[in-house]
């Protein structure tokens, strides 16, 4: 197993980051390091590797991306590509050229061909063209995985891409035109409550299906993967657990208190069908992630309604 003396995170303040930081604490015996795009805007050139002077880490988790739900890839494209692609290209070389010995970053489930077959194991990655709303940033992050073998096989540069399910929980991003999907019901169901509506509508028929994983449980799990995994093979960590969207409207509803009806909009369109991701990489490590649905969700409400309150979440 590795050690390392100084562990140095991107994406500082970031959803995924505010839970992976104090995992590491927690398990890493060296220093943990965290910076912000405040610190180091790296999308610029140089920044990376004024960085990594700054700080001299031994290891690296890259977590700094542009993120957001379906609304602002539509709108936005160019930008969820370009900055995503650039942020990822220089972090990644600054650290070959830095002598890091070990990079850890992530790319999302959305980087899956669209016709994928559920459960998808990693091995289908390059069989097909991501979901198109969303292929500018995904295809960006694909590139992860040509960046992580290409420097194995030419420069012996040690760095492994990890691919988280459909990530919620605490900290997330509550604003509607960002939100993914758990998010964006946990809002408008707490204000529903609130405002005592007398029925919420949802879109589409509620019958596709995805995997839905905790965001603790990920990042309880990012520690292990820093010091004992030394592969250039992806591996997804999700939960491998069917829900369908029906089902999650009607657990939200239940952890939210909100007493009203849940009405579908069929007129919108459903989106894909079923989108599982395969944990058989993963437990083949003896991983898991094990916080149930309604556990993480009433995590995730309860966070939210009091950093509401607080003003710390992003409205």
């Amino acid at each position: 197993m590795q050690t390392f003396s100084r562990v140095l995170v991107t994406g500082s303040g970031g959803f995924l980051e505010s839970h992976i930081f104090p995992a590491l604490q927690r398990e890493i015996q060296g220093e943990i390091v965290r910076v912000s795009r405040k610190d180091y805007d790296l999308a610029k050139p140089g920044q990376a590797e004024r960085m990594l002077k700054d700080i001299r880490p031994e290891a690296v988790v890259h977590l700094a991306a542009k993120v957001g739900g379906i609304i602002a890839n539509k709108n936005y494209p160019a930008d969820f590509f370009y900055e995503n692609i650039v942020i990822n290209t220089h972090t990644f070389h600054a650290c070959y050229q830095a002598g890091i010995r070990k990079l850890v970053t992530f790319m999302g489930g959305c980087s899956y061909p669209a016709t994928a077959p559920s459960p998808i194991a990693e091995s289908l990655m390059w069989e097909g063209y991501p979901q198109s709303e969303s292929a500018p940033y995904s295809v960006a992050k694909k590139m992860l995985l040509v960046q992580s073998e290409s420097y194995r096989r030419q420069y012996g540069f040690n760095s492994i891409v990890l691919i988280p399910g459909n990530v919620y929980g605490e900290y997330d991003n509550f604003n509607m035109e960002y939100a993914h999907v758990i998010p964006a019901m946990i809002r408008r169901f707490i204000e529903a409550r609130e405002s005592h509506a007398a029925a919420i509508t949802c879109y589409g028929s509620g019958r596709p299906t995805r995997d839905f994983v905790y965001a603790g449980d990920v990042a309880a799990l990012i520690p292990w993967f820093l010091l004992n995994y030394d592969s250039s093979e992806p591996v997804n960590i999700s939960s491998g657990t069917r829900t369908s969207i029906r089902e999650l409207a009607e657990t939200i509803r239940r952890v939210t208190g909100f007493e009203g009806r849940i009405e579908w909009d069929t007129s919108k369109p459903d989106g894909q069908i079923d989108k599982i991701f395969s944990v058989e990489r993963l437990r083949g490590l003896g991983l898991s992630c094990p916080t149930s649905l309604e556990e993480g969700l009433r995590k995730t409400a309860d966070w939210f309604v009091k950093a509401r309150k607080e003003r710390t979440v992003r409205l």
